[in-house]
């Protein structure tokens, strides 16, 4: 099968998870600068989750790239990622309503974590499909990145529970990390 539909869904449902969470933003009903300080913690919870979802759709697009076709065991550990891609929105309302709450600050990593993860299965599908000597492989290597971003996550769901804050900065050194970007599928593909 061709990769452009799975690209195109793709693409087309991170736009939508975007849209939904900006949607949750209530406008304060006041217009007064201080009438935004309540709103803060929703609109950070937003920014880290717009920068997670923007790292999720430029790696995906990556990954996308350096594949020729795809099958359905693939299209299966995309729709994978996509759902708990598109769990984000209802975890980022719920965080930036209770940011100093442990099970908000918890079930924000729960869902990174599994989206992580499925991330994972979809580049160990797409391998399959091409072999373990196709540019794909050669380019995603051991995923170091990718395996330290699983283990932050790991640490921070239970750490929610002791000090939230300090879950919250793990989630934000995994967006920071993300951030350099990754240039193996790029320098690998452009050799």
């Amino acid at each position: 099968m061709h990769k452009g539909r799975m690209e195109a869904f793709s693409d087309g449902v991170i736009a939508i998870i975007i849209t939904v969470m900006v949607l949750e933003f209530k406008v304060p009903s006041e217009a007064t600068a201080a009438a935004l300080v309540p709103v803060l913690p929703v609109f950070l919870s937003y920014f880290l989750s717009f920068v997670f979802l923007g790292i999720y759709w430029n790696n995906h697009h990556h990954l996308l790239q350096a594949i020729k076709h795809t099958d359905g065991r693939v299209l299966w550990a995309n729709l994978h990622l996509l759902f708990w891609l598109s769990l984000i929105p209802f975890v980022t309302s719920w965080l930036g309503e209770n940011y100093s709450a442990a099970a908000p600050v918890a079930l924000y990593g729960v869902v990174l974590l599994f989206a992580g993860i499925a991330y994972f299965i979809l580049t160990r599908a797409l391998i399959a499909l091409h072999g373990a000597d196709s540019d794909l492989a050669m380019a995603v290597g051991q995923d170091f990145k990718g395996r330290v971003s699983l283990a932050f996550y790991l640490a921070a769901i239970p750490l929610a529970f002791v000090r939230t804050w300090l879950a919250g900065a793990l989630y934000v050194l995994v967006a920071i990390m993300w951030l350099v970007p990754d240039r193996r599928l790029e320098k690998h593909l452009t050799q």
